[in-house]
This record gives structure tokens, sequence and C-alpha cells, in this order.
């Protein structure tokens, strides 16, 4: 098991790959349906995974990585600390523009995890979150789509932006609006 790279493979120019990390497998199982489901020119390829490291490579199967997604169930204390302990194992090149934070929130009753500590972890890794309520359809599908430009980005696929500078931009975008606990 090693640190995942983030230019260790060459892109392909038809597909994209992103990789979904989280402890919630019906979150990440329906935000991948969803962002299937949604129309592009690229061929999509989702991997989930509920940690890192993932395993050891064999032959060179797995395909260069685009996007990676942290998804934070704000429900679940032991998901906000899986996460930080899978980012140990993600190679730092990854938070130059490939990395994002989705923190799933629900109801206010029910959060276990201090959004305060989801922003600054976010911040600490110089990467974007975004706040999705996943349960919700409608919203799922507009993050689906939402990632989907993202990962664009990243995979090289949109002139004159690059995954850097979109990061860079949305980090500044969330930085001018004040977040209320």
């Amino acid at each position: 098991m090693s640190t995942l790279a983030a230019f260790g493979k060459l892109p392909t120019l038809s597909s994209a790959t992103i990789l979904l990390v989280g402890t919630n497998d019906v979150f990440q199982q329906q935000l991948a349906e969803t962002i299937l489901k949604e129309k592009q020119d690229l061929k999509i390829n989702i991997h989930l995974t509920t940690s890192l490291p993932l395993p050891a490579e064999r032959d060179h199967i797995r395909p260069r990585i685009d996007l990676i997604v942290f998804i934070i169930d704000v429900q679940s204390k032991y998901s906000f600390k899986d996460i930080e302990a899978s980012l140990l194992h993600v190679d730092a090149n990854f938070f130059l523009g490939k990395v994002c934070f989705l923190a799933t929130v629900g109801g206010i009753n029910q959060m276990s995890v201090d959004m305060n500590a989801v922003l600054k972890l976010a911040d600490r890794y110089c990467s974007p979150v975004l706040f999705c309520e996943l349960e919700c359809e409608t919203m799922r599908i507009a993050m689906a789509q939402r990632l989907l430009r993202m990962l664009q980005i990243c995979h090289g696929h949109v002139p004159g932006v690059s995954a850097l500078s979109f990061s860079s931009l949305m980090k500044n975008s969330l930085d001018d609006s004040t977040f209320i606990a």
C-alpha cells in the first residue's frame, strides 16, 4: 500500500476518473449513480472506497485518478476521523486542485461533527469544501453536475482553466462568505 500519486500516469483522452472516499456506502452509491446518469462527452469512471490507502496496484490496472472527493458524513464522528486518516495517504500534488471535501448536511440536531472542524480541515489541505444534502434527489443531481464540471477541469477538458486556478477561485468564494454555526 502506497501513497496515491497525482501525476503518476498519463491522462487518457476520452475518459476521466473520480475517486469517492467516505464511510457512508449509501451516500457514495447514490452519488455515483447520479453522476453516471448525467450526459457527458467523456467516459466517467468512478471508484468507491471507505478509506485510503488503496490496495497495491497489480499490473497497472488502476487508472489515473483525476479528482478525489472526500465525503464527510457530519452525522458521524467516525467519518470525519477516517477522512483525516485517509488524507495522510494522498500525495501533496493532489492538493493542487484535484481534491475537494463534500460535507453531507442534514438536520442541525443530528450533527456530530462541528462544521468549523470541516472548514479547518479543508483550509489545512488548501482544498474547497462543498455542502450538500445527499438524501434530496434534486440537490444530489446539482452536486453531481458540479462534480462533473470539476472533473472536466481537473482532467484538462476546459480550455483556459486549470484545476489549481479553479480550486483557488472556489476557495476564495467560500472565504468571502461567512459561515454561521
